[in-house]
């Protein structure tokens, strides 16, 4: 009996463990050809990557070439082409697109630095040309513009790419403008082309062995070719810090092609390339909650001792007259104040104004419906709140309309409140 136990028990054990191997062996099964998908979907993503940088460049060849000259010539990377010269050891230009792929793109930055082996004669410049230097290894077309392919983001570090660039600018205001042709391409869904240089004309600074040239001034051209509204804008920088916001910097392409002899768009139909690039349109390159921004004001034109919003990062901690125009306004119900944005809305505003509820009774009007859209000047002592130069505004003599001529606007000492 004991026996006959034991051997039904084995038999049990063995039926058991056979089915628990026939499970795991299914399990391993699948996860085999799960595997065989993932491997089969890298191999599509990558035929798919390889055909979209084949129409990037076909793309480039057909739009975004400017007209070269007697000795130019054009390197074709996967993703870019180039006009490189040799005597200012740098590219005169770097076309490339910005696809809507971007928005999806999970790729970072290489930082592999590296020579162009596809740059004849004397060559790429090197990294011994900018180390110590004082100048950033600024990219012409940015790496982050190709976060969608590794291969194309990698070919954005060679130094054919880079160009000499203060820190002050390549990492603010230049970050800036790149940062905002991005979002241009989110917002909206399009690709665009741009085309990016230093003005490499007149005396230049040498820097490295190599004798690098380092440009005064850097332009970005911008195409939307897309749809109906095709429409361009350019913008030219000085290699220093720049104060202004971005969009003080737009110019018109052919103010771009004037200083530097180049034709960026010849491909273009001669109406639309004629009407592109004679035009201006910041506000159709702004997202929807930057629509009612305004340039700051000309400080030449304000009133006597006058500065405008960007200026008045310098009077904090003073008495001042700042000037600007009112694009954003709120009245908290809540805790009865007022707040106004000269210039530029929240979250990017240059200049605020405030006004407590204890001093909502000294105005005759309501501040937030009645200067909308005004250019004003407010006169008090400047403080500063995260950075944003601000002001509190006690009563409404410290406010003067800039289209009301009667008088200047009067320096109020911020003791009027105490």
């Amino acid at each position: 009996m004991k026996i006959f136990l034991v051997i039904t028990f084995l038999i049990c054990f063995e039926n058991i463990y056979s089915q628990e191997n026939a499970i795991l062996k299914q399990i391993n099964e699948k996860q085999v050809e799960i595997n065989s998908f993932k491997d089969k979907q890298e191999k599509l993503l990558d035929e798919i990557e390889e055909l979209k940088l084949q129409k990037v460049i076909e793309d480039i060849r057909n739009v975004g070439l400017p007209v070269l000259k007697v000795g130019d010539f054009v390197i074709f990377h996967s993703a870019m082409a180039l006009c490189y010269d040799d005597d200012n050891m740098q590219a005169k230009w770097v076309s490339h697109i910005i696809t809507p792929d971007i928005i999806d793109g999970k790729t970072g930055r290489t930082n592999d630095f590296r020579i162009d082996t596809l740059v004849k004669n004397r060559g790429s410049a090197t990294k011994d040309d900018y180390w110590n230097s004082g100048y950033d290894r600024g990219h012409l077309a940015p790496s982050a513009d190709f976060r969608w392919s590794r291969k194309a983001l990698s070919e954005s570090y060679y130094y054919s790419n880079m160009s000499p660039q203060k820190p002050e600018l390549n990492r603010e205001r230049w970050a800036e403008l790149e940062g905002k042709i991005r979002q241009y391409v989110t917002n909206y869904n399009e690709q665009v082309y741009v085309v990016t240089g230093g003005i490499l004309t007149g005396e230049l600074e040498k820097i490295g062995k190599n004798k690098v040239s380092v440009p005064k001034l850097y332009f970005k051209i911008v195409l939307d070719n897309e749809g109906d509204e095709k429409k361009g804008i350019a913008y030219i920088m000085p290699n220093k810090y720049c104060q202004y916001p971005v969009n003080s910097y737009a110019v018109t392409i052919d103010s771009i092609e004037a200083i530097t002899g180049i034709d960026f768009f010849p491909n273009l139909d001669d109406s639309i390339e004629n009407r592109i690039e004679a035009e201006k349109n910041v506000k159709s390159w702004l997202s929807e909650k930057e629509k009612n921004d305004v340039l700051p004001l000309d400080s030449t034109t304000l009133p006597t001792g006058a500065v405008n919003t960007i200026q008045a990062k310098s009077k904090i901690g003073k008495d001042a007259i700042v000037c600007g125009t009112v694009v954003a306004t709120k009245y908290s119900a809540k805790s009865g104040a007022t707040f106004i944005n000269l210039d530029q809305q929240f979250p990017n505003q240059v200049f605020s104004a405030n006004i407590w509820k204890t001093e909502r009774l000294n105005f005759s009007y309501k501040p937030e419906d009645d200067l909308k859209g005004k250019k004003v000047c407010f006169t008090g002592r400047v403080d500063e709140y995260k950075g944003t130069p601000t002001m509190i505004l006690n009563n409404e003599k410290q406010v003067q309309l800039l289209d009301d001529d009667d008088e200047e606007p009067i320096l109020i000492p911020n003791s009027t409140k105490d």
